[in-house]
């Protein structure tokens, strides 16, 4: 499989499919057949090398062993295999997607006497309830996803609120109080931008200390409970997202690379060690960066311009939170002009006045919100064309992509003067508003949904793929 990218050379290239919704930007979903820990190749001491040159030679690695065959369906024995689908949304989110090609909950038993028992689907209504009740009783202030959930669904409360101070005097007049629209108007706007450009920093963080070591997740393991049967799990103590880090925000999971390639619990990654290999290649001889590479990835303020250029002007979800911090923080002019005593002061300036400083930043700033939220749909698409009906980040994008299309018709109408206009411009606002807050709740809902199970197929390439290499 041809790489796409330096940064995921070792990774994509042992994917058994590899693909994204544009071909000239990085891959964003990739799959990994699921394998027993029996197994697993572990490497020879010395041997690293060796393997990464035939890796980047184009030598392709031995595709795993299957999982058991297991019985289900009036009785007739089919193959039974769980995928690790990597994707890049996922990998910023710290969550590990696998998808079962058969039902399941099924303890079935092949040929050997061998049974496997797998975990329930995740996107069922009784595991949906479960996720809803999480968010009520976890809290990991410590997972910048988390916090970046947060950060917008509270911002996003602030302009439910704004929506309505400034929508309900106009439809229904007699709920008017004094210095509805004009006070607490502005004030709501400023502290709702306000956090909305915090929110956009953490997305920034959030993508830029991106996990760069394959980590898949799960383990499918010896079950206890039948010694002649296996288990698949999720693997919590072996993750080396930063997310599970509980020391503090800033800190970095900290995986040694002797550790991991001389690990018996897990296969050697080849990504982690073609990543050291780039950094040592990119860093001058004795600097710290050239030592820490090869222990530990440090949580980062600012990528590299190696790092720049080589990965993140090509990732689909950098450039969309890029695109939603210059968005915001464009539109953060807008709501700091609208405080009160500052909007008063640029009307005495005129009508071109408030337009440039007021409205035109609105228009700016949610143009860029409109590119963020399709970004982030694309980003989790198979096909540019083709919706992800059934993954959580796409009706996050969705959801914000109608309450950027608001915020951005809100400053587009407020040019004009007329009372239809303004009827729109605020109905635009408060609809917006809520848009957002919904995708925030279901951001949220993602953020502690870490491990998500469904059952479907795998794309018809990979089908191909193992029809042509099976005997």
């Amino acid at each position: 499989m041809t790489t796409r990218s330096n940064h995921f050379r070792g990774s994509h290239h042992a994917a058994l499919h590899t693909s994204g919704p544009v071909r000239f930007l990085n891959p964003t979903t990739r799959y990994h057949l699921i394998q027993a820990k029996s197994q697993a190749k572990l490497p020879t001491p010395g041997a690293g090398a060796s393997s990464l040159r035939g890796e980047a030679a184009g030598q392709r690695p031995s595709t795993p062993r299957p999982l058991p065959r297991t019985h289900h369906e009036k009785g007739r024995p089919s193959e039974n295999k769980v995928y690790h689908i990597w994707r890049s949304r996922d990998n910023r989110k710290g969550r590990h997607a696998a998808v079962i090609v058969a039902g399941p909950n099924e303890k079935g038993q092949n040929g050997d006497g061998k049974s496997i028992t797998l975990p329930s689907a995740t996107n069922t209504m009784a595991e949906t309830w479960k996720g809803i009740v999480k968010m009520f009783v976890r809290w990991p202030v410590w997972d910048v996803s988390f916090d970046v959930a947060v950060v917008f669904t509270i911002g996003s409360i602030i302009w439910v609120i704004n929506g309505s101070f400034v929508f309900m005097p106009i439809v229904a007049p007699w709920t008017e109080f004094p210095n509805e629209a004009d006070l607490w108007g502005g004030v709501t706007a400023c502290i709702g931008a306000t956090i909305f450009e915090f929110g956009s920093v953490l997305f920034m963080l959030e993508a830029v200390n991106e996990n760069r070591t394959d980590c898949f997740g799960w383990a499918l393991e010896e079950a206890l409970e039948d010694p002649h049967g296996q288990r698949l799990r999720s693997d919590d103590d072996n993750c080396r997202h930063h997310h599970h880090e509980k020391r503090g925000l800033l800190h970095a999971a900290i995986a040694s690379a002797t550790s991991l390639t001389s690990s018996k619990e897990e296969p050697l990654e080849d990504k982690t060690a073609m990543d050291q290999m780039d950094n040592n290649a990119h860093a001058k001889p004795g600097s710290d960066r050239s030592e820490k590479s090869t222990t530990q990835r440090r949580w980062e303020w600012f990528p590299t311009r190696h790092e720049l250029t080589s990965h993140y002007l090509r990732d689909i979800g950098f450039l969309a939170c890029l695109s939603q911090m210059i968005g915001a923080t464009v539109f953060w002019i807008a709501g700091f002009t609208g405080l009160p005593p500052i909007y008063d002061a640029l009307e005495g300036y005129g009508p071109a006045a408030v337009n440039c400083v007021y409205w035109l930043p609105q228009v700016i700033g949610g143009t860029g919100f409109i590119i963020s939220a399709a970004l982030f749909m694309l980003e989790v698409q198979d096909k540019w064309y083709k919706p992800a009906w059934g993954i959580l980040g796409w009706h996050v994008g969705a959801w914000n992509l109608v309450g950027a299309i608001g915020f951005t018709l809100c400053g587009a109408l407020g040019f004009g003067k007329s009372w239809a206009l303004e009827y729109g411009s605020v109905m635009a606002t408060y609809v917006g508003s809520w848009a957002f807050l919904i995708g925030s709740i279901i951001q949220w809902y993602e953020s502690l949904d870490k491990y998500p199970v469904s059952v479907g197929v795998v794309p018809p390439s990979l089908r191909d793929e193992e029809h042509h290499d099976s005997p």
